[in-house]
């Protein structure tokens, strides 16, 4: 039985090409009406133009054949086909294979060897690249860890063509046989295809005492100009800025304060699992003064913060406090926004567990704490059903030769999917500046604005609440962007990207997305 551990190691996130690794939904059935229909008939497909580390960036299609869970693994069956012809190694640049359980924030990935190489399909030059020609189509096979009973779909990602929701677990006793005749490095070359209508398939191996794959959690961001909260599986983090909180250098809690802590108690005491009443209390400084006087500081505002909690929500709960001083600031000091960024880094913040929701309990999960803090209301929805088709397109914008078109969001679970179509009108390749940490919120969290799509939010102007792009953490500091990366354009393509923001309630019909360089696009639809 393969372990199941942080891979420390980089992931080779590759999947299909010349030498290379690796019905729309009903949505009228949604809250409250019960789960949408889910297709159970394989296979699950999307085409579209992927990024190449060579630039040769190729239409692929990809087709999900199965996804089956065994009493050891899950193993998920696939086939990749290029339409258009290209010549040398060549690799996808795609994040890695990921499974998604949209309603918990779950993530696993594949199963790999000490070596790097993903357990499956095996590469026949043993170095993780494959065989690919024109038109011919490859069978694959990989190992992810076993997924949890409950989890009846889930969303993948990973394959350079967005988001691949509502795919079917199937229950089975034993995986698919081996192949029988695995003809894959019999056709090494270009110049050596296989018959008309003949697919590549390749050797199978499965996990074996090495094998290390990752399993984490989504961790979500939501933020107002009196608090902020961060998810992260079944931990919730509610952060009150200090600045609204306390006067400089002081430690008692200002008349507009004490109603915010009311209204961070009522979201306490809806959120908080009663199976493990704990809250943490956590004064933290800005970087200014002496680490024992900000020591100091952050444990009495912390105190100060936990009598009033005490006198909202009783002694039920198990109360600690502790002062952090300016140990773990969540923005950087000393930069241009270095204002910003202290009063970021001065808060209080409430640390406890939440239970995870289940199907079961989809419908109660998409509320408002009446009196709570907003920022704090948990919304979680039905998995999305498969769709291969975003919709219409719902803005569009252009700047300096790349056209930006934006596509209604689509919840799926306790996420909204923003899909991004990016098009390069001009004649020469481009990488588009689309801003990244250099376009995060004055004062905002740099591990929610790294990457690609890092300066692109979501607004919702009624209530001023901001929606970050989601993170997958592995643990150990290992985080991934939930969202794709954007690479060099060549003229005259189109791409889709996707990124993946923690969901609003069922009431928001439209947001605002921040698009970074490419200003605010407003009233994008919500769908779903």
């Amino acid at each position: 039985m393969a372990r199941k551990r942080i891979l420390a190691a980089a992931a080779l996130a590759v999947s299909g090409a010349l030498l290379l690794s690796g019905c729309s939904g009903d949505w009228s059935d949604w809250f409250g009406g019960g789960p949408p229909q889910v297709r159970e008939e394989f296979p699950y497909t999307k085409e579209g133009r992927i990024f190449q580390d060579t630039g040769q960036d190729n239409e692929m299609r990809f087709s999900i054949t199965g996804l089956e869970r065994t009493g050891e693994y899950t193993v998920m069956y696939y086939e990749v086909s290029y339409p258009e012809g290209f010549t040398g190694a060549n690799r996808n640049l795609s994040m890695a294979h990921t499974l998604v359980d949209s309603v918990t924030g779950r993530v696993w990935r594949e199963y790999f060897d000490a070596d790097g190489l993903k357990y499956g399909s095996v590469s026949p030059n043993g170095d993780g690249l494959y065989p690919v020609h024109d038109g011919v189509t490859n069978e694959y096979r990989r190992y992810f860890p076993r997924l949890p009973d409950e989890v009846e779909q889930v969303t993948f990602v990973g394959s350079g063509l967005g988001a691949m929701t509502g795919i079917p677990v199937q229950d089975v006793e034993e995986e698919r046989a081996d192949p029988q005749d695995p003809n894959g490095p019999d056709h090494l070359t270009v110049d050596d295809p296989p018959a008309d209508g003949e697919n590549l398939v390749f050797e199978n191996r499965r996990p074996g005492e090495d094998a290390v794959a990752e399993e984490g959690a989504v961790e979500s961001f939501v933020d107002s100009e009196i608090a902020s909260t961060t998810r992260d599986g079944d931990t919730e983090t509610i952060s009150l800025h200090s600045d609204v909180m306390f006067e400089f250098d002081e430690y008692e809690l200002t008349s507009q304060a004490e109603g915010v802590v009311r209204q961070a108690a009522a979201s306490l005491a809806a959120n908080v699992d009663p199976d493990d009443p704990a809250i943490t209390v956590i004064g933290h400084t800005d970087g200014k003064g002496t680490d024992a006087y900000n020591q100091t500081l952050s444990e009495k505002r912390a105190e100060t913060v936990r009598d009033l909690l005490v006198e909202e929500i009783g002694d039920d709960y198990t109360y600690e406090v502790e002062g952090r001083g300016s140990k773990e600031p969540i923005a950087r000091e000393g930069g241009p926004d270095d204002e910003q960024a202290r009063a970021r880094n001065r808060r209080v913040e409430f640390s406890y567990t939440v239970t995870r929701p289940g199907e079961d309990d989809v419908e109660e999960e998409d509320q408002s704490v009446d009196g709570g803090l907003g920022v704090a209301d948990r919304h979680v929805n039905w998995p999305a059903p498969f769709s291969d088709d975003p919709g219409g397109t719902a803005a569009s914008t252009e700047r300096d030769g790349v056209r930006l078109d934006v596509y209604p969001l689509v919840r799926d679970g306790a996420y909204v999917i923003g899909t991004v179509e990016l098009t390069n009108t001009g004649d020469e390749a481009v990488l588009p500046d689309m801003g990244g940490l250099e376009q995060k919120v004055a004062g905002g969290p740099e591990q929610f604005s790294e990457g690609s799509l890092g300066g692109f939010q979501l607004l919702e102007p009624e209530t001023g609440l901001v929606r970050y792009v989601a993170q997958m953490n592995f643990g150990d500091g290992r985080y991934d962007g939930f969202a794709e990366e954007v690479y060099r354009l060549q003229p005259g393509n189109t791409y889709q990207v996707v990124a993946v923001f923690p969901a609003p309630g069922k009431d928001v019909e439209e947001l605002d997305m921040r698009a970074g360089p490419f200003g605010v696009l407003e009233d994008v639809p919500v769908e779903g």
